[in-house]
């Protein structure tokens, strides 16, 4: 009987999870004249000493059965007299499932790890290559640049596939024992790829046969592959250029048919499953057109799709074009084709847009259960690393050629070296880099899958922890080092791009790098500064100087500019920054909430790039940063009135008064407009929330406007009492920030009083309202229309009760009826309120409905409307208000369905849209799917009405045709840059589905 080879402590010592298991293993692996007690130390040492012992066990086994040379025995005896073939052996049987099953279906192969210089000694390229092509019987000979396969096909296939793993066994081997850098072990994975692809071609021009020889055909590696920084497992990218080899005798279709040939058959080559499994995907989709694409083309077809059609995002793929197999020359005449082309791509408009937009189309197709834990394309992941080398690369490559390494980490290097990384900012991202990568070839070493999630359980995390030589606390540690170096990333990545502009225009030390004013203007520009040198003039301004404001905005700028950045105007966001900091820079309070509190620094920023609107609200009222802090809801009317009033009463004077009130209603409108930007309000409420403050505002001033004119006739108590009733959008509590406020004004005497002394006041006092509110001042200005009440701007300004009820109960026609439908009395006197609505009540919701004659009337006036209001050149698609399927099309079939139903239908009786489309929907008027696209027809032209005046700072309801304001509009909207075509594409389709609607119900 054997004795036990170690004890059950020994072994949990050595990491072991499983020592009876393991003891078990070793016990059946020893023999009287064999101990293995020294393997124990060297199977602890291994990603899973569990998984190692085992599949060694196995192995031992499958030489016995295979009858390889020595069976078991010279196995175990190189192990126990070998050390360094046992460390190689075994760490690759603890690492990798996958490898573990190919030795047991190869035993001979482990083998392979004797050679003693395998820790040393790194294979060359033209070696694995021939190993390759000999695998399928293609001699490479001198000169012969055409190898083709000669054995049996299936054998040929099979055969590639057990030599592919035999050179992958040998570098994991070296990978895994003797510590290969990252970048070596890419770029030996990459030369493995190059030549699987070159001997994968040899078996297609096999099955091509005789008319292989009839084209040239160049396989240009992409992606990983190109960039000599291949995974252990991933689809490999690839072009394909041909050429024909007599072009008089091969006409260009028999010629691309022929090479699309040779193409797929290698793709099939490398990626059918076989007996011994498969090798990887082979990808052409970054070919021109992608999979829509012909599957290879001519150099000529390559240059006229480049010159005409390509996408920035294209050029940046190309930038790690390579050629790597069949005709070679013809690969670098492609690679010198493209060239140029790559590196002038960062001055073609749009370019960091394109590239972000790809980014962000990346980031959002992972799933949402796999954010968190992916490696490479999550945030702070490989594609962050990735994607700010590459842009760096082509923003200041144009001018210099040291920059163009394919490779990320020589990229990177170079970079630093050359200056446009500082050097603490370059060795930190490569060192997050390099863990990353390594991260991510012992996750895919495990299974060889393709993957990049890293699992979430402890065993998987302990595997991982120990193959990259965390001993203790194995997956605590993984997970620390990985979220440390994820925090690095996320923070070096707006380092990278935005503080070394800061060196061109001020003092920096140690390793910061200093920009030539050149190459920072280029930076500029290609990140979407379209004033390079004004923008460099404003950052000299911000950041010049040793006083604390300059040094906490040189510590503010690099976030900020990113930012700025993605708005649509970074010029814009930039140059308010600096007058923002010119007003508050001295408040102590200011740049230290921008430091600590980084919601208000980014929320300050979009609304700088995106908006003119609440910029100029800003510059007017610089404190109103402050509110960036808050959660931006509209407050309540009372609040609000509560504000106005008692920063009004401190002033005796009513200008003074209104202008304190005013001050109160500028700062509550950046409250609201700045909540709809950042995308915290619903366009419903910020319609109410306007309401509100134009509510507050006319409460405010009536009451002011009240006690200035008694005090200058010397009344001791008004003659008369006042309400005011919004009508129009703003009665229906739906006010944009362009809109003016419609109203009716109205009194009624007081018991006693004389009536032409309470209509003066009433006249003097509406009058003091409208002056005061009309007054230039540094809030927007708050227009009061009147022209709706009756007899229009022939009638009087305001009216008693008697004389409207006279008026209406004489004059009034349809038309007047439907404007009342969106009255609501809301400021002033309550009880003169409610008898007005009690006045206007059977007017606007007839007891019998409307007559068909008055449904025509409203039709025919509506028509007259469409034609006679839209302004000259206007586009009928594109106007807001009176565009097909806007907001005149939607109301006006709101309020024909008020004026036929309200009576029989009490909860129609409401000024609001949505309000009223729901009620209508509820009694069966409208069809559910009808009313849905009203309402999102509204919704959608409120929102966009919106952000016009956002954008461009005044109203307008027209579609801006200038590009860069339609960018603004879009970016509020919550498009990525680059998305003004699907935003118009998206506002037309919802428009013409709620034509469709008002053809049907109004018409």
């Amino acid at each position: 009987m054997s004795r036990p080879t170690s004890s059950k402590a020994a072994l949990l010592r050595h990491g072991f999870e499983d020592a009876d298991a393991a003891r078990a293993h070793l016990t059946a692996l020893e023999t009287p004249t064999r101990p293995v007690e020294p393997l124990v130390a060297i199977l602890g040492r291994t990603a899973d000493p569990d998984a190692a012992l085992a599949a060694l066990v196995r192995l031992a086994e499958a030489c016995d059965d295979a009858a390889t040379d020595g069976g078991r025995d010279a196995l175990l005896d190189a192990l126990v007299d070998d050390e360094g073939t046992a460390m190689r052996l075994c760490a690759v049987l603890g690492a990798s499932e996958a490898l573990a099953d190919h030795l047991a279906r190869h035993p001979g192969h482990w083998r392979e790890l004797t050679d003693p210089t395998l820790g040393c000694t790194r294979p060359a390229a033209f070696a694995v290559r021939a190993g390759l092509l000999r695998a399928v019987g293609a001699e490479p000979g001198p000169g012969d640049d055409v190898p083709v396969a000669t054995r049996p096909d299936a054998e040929a296939v099979d055969a590639l596939r057990v030599e592919y793993r035999r050179v992958l066994l040998r570098l994991a081997a070296r990978d895994l024992a003797h510590e290969l850098g990252v970048d070596d072990v890419a770029a030996e994975l990459s030369d493995l790829a190059a030549g699987t692809l070159e001997a994968a071609l040899a078996v297609a021009r096999q099955r091509v046969g005789e008319e292989a020889a009839s084209v040239r055909l160049a396989v240009v590696a992409m992606g990983k592959c190109g960039g000599h920084e291949l995974n252990y497992v991933s689809d490999v990218d690839v072009i394909f250029v041909h050429e024909p080899t007599d072009p008089e005798a091969t006409g260009e279709q028999a010629a691309l048919r022929t090479a699309t040939a040779l193409a797929r058959h290698l793709m099939r080559a490398c990626s059918d499953h076989t007996g011994e499994g498969t090798i990887w995907p082979v990808d052409a989709a970054l070919r021109p057109e992608g999979t829509r694409g012909p599957l290879s083309r001519t150099l000529a077809g390559h240059g006229g799709y480049y010159e005409r059609w390509a996408e920035p995002w294209e050029f940046q793929a190309l930038l790690k074009a390579r050629p790597v197999a069949g005709d070679l020359d013809l690969g670098r005449e492609y690679v010198a084709l493209v060239g140029p082309m790559v590196w002038s791509v960062s001055q073609r408009t749009g370019f960091v847009d394109g590239v972000r937009a790809m980014r962000r189309r990346v980031v959002e197709h992972i799933p949402a259960r796999e954010a968190g834990r992916q490696l490479k394309l999550g945030s702070g992941g490989l594609r962050d690393v990735e994607f700010a080398v590459q842009l760096l690369q082509l923003v200041h490559g144009r001018v210099d050629e040291q920059i163009r390494s394919s490779a990320t980490l020589s990229a990177l290097a170079d970079l630093t070296r050359l200056g446009y990384v500082g050097r603490d900012d370059g060795d930190a991202l490569h060192e997050a880099y390099a863990f990353l990568r390594t991260l991510e070839h012992r996750l895919q070493l495990h299974r060889l899958r393709r993957t990049h999630v890293v699992p979430d359980d402890e065993a998987s995390l302990r595997r991982l922890g120990r193959a990259l030589g965390f001993r203790q606390d194995a997956a605590t540690s993984l997970e620390k080092t990985w979220e440390h170096h994820r925090r690095e990333v996320r923070r070096l990545h707006e380092k990278l791009f935005y503080r070394p502009l800061l060196g061109a225009v001020a003092r920096v030390h140690g390793g910061e790098v200093r920009l030539t004013s050149e190459a920072a203007g280029d930076r500029l520009a290609a990140l979407g500064y379209a004033d390079p040198q004004a923008a460099l003039r404003n950052l000299e301004a911000l950041t010049s100087g040793v006083s604390r404001t300059s040094t906490l905005q040189r510590a503010l700028l690099p976030a900020m500019l990113g930012w700025f950045a993605e708005g649509a105007d970074p010029d814009a966001g930039l140059f308010g920054f600096r007058r923002i900091s010119e007003s508050l820079g001295s408040t102590p309070w200011y740049l230290r909430t921008l430091r600590d509190e980084g919601q208000v620094a980014e929320r300050l920023a979009q609304l700088l790039s995106s908006s003119r609107y609440l910029t100029g609200l800003l510059e007017r009222e610089p404190e109103g940063v402050r509110i960036l802090g808050a959660d931006l809801a509209p407050l309540s009317a009372e609040a609000i009135t509560e504000a106005m009033g008692a920063a009004a009463s401190r002033h005796d004077d009513l200008d003074l008064a209104v202008r304190a009130a005013r001050a109160v209603r500028r700062r509550e409108l950046f409250r609201v407009a700045a909540g709809d930007l950042v995308g915290l309000t619903d366009v419903a409420d910020v319609g109410a929330g306007l309401s509100r403050i134009t509510d507050a505002t006319l409460e405010v001033t009536l009451d002011a406007a009240g006690r200035s004119v008694r005090a200058q006739r010397g009344l001791d108590e008004a003659p008369t009492r006042i309400a005011i009733v919004a009508m129009g959008r703003y009665g229906g509590f739906e006010l944009s920030y362009g809109s003016d406020a419609d109203v009716l004004f109205v009194h009624r005497p007081v018991e006693g009083a004389d009536a032409h002394v309470a209509s003066t006041y009433a006249t003097a006092v509406v009058n003091e309202v409208r002056r005061v509110l009309a007054l230039p001042g540094a809030d927007p200005a708050l227009v009061i229309d009147a022209d709706l009440r009756p007899e229009g701007k022939q009638g009087p300004l305001v009216r008693t009760l008697d004389s409207y009820a006279a008026y209406y109960a004489r004059w009034s026609e349809v038309w007047e009826a439907q404007a009342l439908l969106r009255a609501d009395a809301v400021v002033g006197d309550p009880e003169v309120r409610a008898a007005f609505e009690a006045l206007i009540d059977p007017l606007r919701y007839p007891e019998r409905g409307l007559s068909d004659d008055d449904v025509l009337e409203v039709r025919r006036i509506k028509a007259r409307v469409d034609r006679e209001r839209m302004p000259r050149g206007a586009d009928p698609q594109l106007h807001l208000k009176l565009g097909r399927g806007g907001l005149a099309d939607i109301e006006w079939t709101v309020q024909l369905l008020q004026l036929r139903h309200a009576h029989e239908v009490p909860t129609l009786r409401t000024p609001r849209t949505l309000t009223a489309l729901q009620a209508a929907r509820d009694a069966g008027l409208l069809e559910p799917d009808d009313a849905e696209r009203l309402a999102h027809g509204w919704r959608t032209v409120s929102r966009v009405r919106n952000a016009v005046v956002l954008a461009r700072g005044k109203a307008s309801d027209q579609l801006p045709r200038d590009t860069r304001e339609r960018a603004a509009v879009a970016s509020i909207l919550g498009y990525a840059p680059g998305g003004t075509d699907e935003m118009v594409n998206d506002y037309l389709r919802t428009t013409r589905l709620a034509r469709d609607v008002v053809d049907r119900v109004f018409w």
